[in-house]
């Protein structure tokens, strides 16, 4: 049902999934996971990926959805990540404080 609130989206934060929004299920026949329902987040504004590297997830195919414009790619711990971005936006960011 969210799908089409995607393309009215300002951001979409990711967190560790790969498959369910590879657009690849949607558009590349030749793709193992064509025909796979999928999330359409790449139809967002910003795209924020947090993953622990850039390998493939458990179909071993390649996410296109990392290589788009308007994805930023966050490599590390997601929950260490995820916990210093809400620091920072309630000013506890540390920075030298």
């Amino acid at each position: 049902m969210i799908n089409d609130d995607f393309a009215r989206t300002d951001a979409v934060l990711i967190v560790g999934a790969n498959d369910v929004v590879n657009p690849a299920a949607k558009k590349d026949p030749s793709s193992p996971i064509y025909g796979m329902p999928v999330f359409n987040v790449e139809q967002s504004r910003s795209i924020i990926v947090l993953k622990r590297s850039m390998n493939p997830g458990f179909s071993g195919v390649e996410n296109e959805l990392f290589f788009l414009p308007n994805t930023m790619m966050v490599l590390g711990d997601a929950k260490k990540t995820l916990i210093a971005l809400a620091n920072a936006v309630k000013g506890e960011g540390g920075g030298g404080h």
